[in-house]
């Protein structure tokens, strides 16, 4: 079942982007975005408000990524720093096993992980760039 909807912060002046127009995909999106919203330490969030270019692995053609989060915080030490942020399942962060019986469910999951590990590649490289850290955040870290 897919769940998704619009999310209305409380704290509107740490969002960047067009606060009428925040989109989660997932119930695990709209935790991490009550959780940006409301967590002190995070001074400035924003959900899909840039992209980064990635070539697929599927057509070697050149994409754009939509990274799920932007959070720029202040940590224990007091410096600032600045993260992209990945809401995914765990399953879809590993690559899938061999098949001995090759179904169009196994192609997927093998494209899929495929096209992730491109676009988190290119959002890594982004991140180095930019001395930005890139993050992806899994049912174990989000405690669902």
């Amino acid at each position: 079942m897919a769940y998704s909807g619009r999310y209305t912060p409380s704290n509107k002046h740490k969002y960047k982007g067009d606060v009428n127009n925040i989109i989660y995909r997932s119930s695990w999106e709209l935790k991490f975005m009550k959780y940006c919203d409301s967590n002190n330490s995070i001074l400035e969030w924003g959900s899909e408000e840039m992209y980064i270019p990635y070539i697929s692995p599927v057509d070697g053609k050149t994409h754009r990524y939509f990274p799920d989060f932007y959070i720029k915080i202040v940590d224990k030490h007091n410096k600032i720093k600045k993260y992209l942020v990945e809401v995914k399942p765990k399953y879809q962060t590993k690559e899938p096993k061999t098949q001995k019986r090759v179904t169009k469910q196994y192609v997927n999951e093998v494209i899929t992980y495929s096209v992730n590990q491109a676009k988190w590649k290119a959002a890594e490289e982004f991140c180095k760039d930019h001395l930005w850290e890139f993050i992806i955040l899994t049912e174990n870290e989000l405690k669902v």
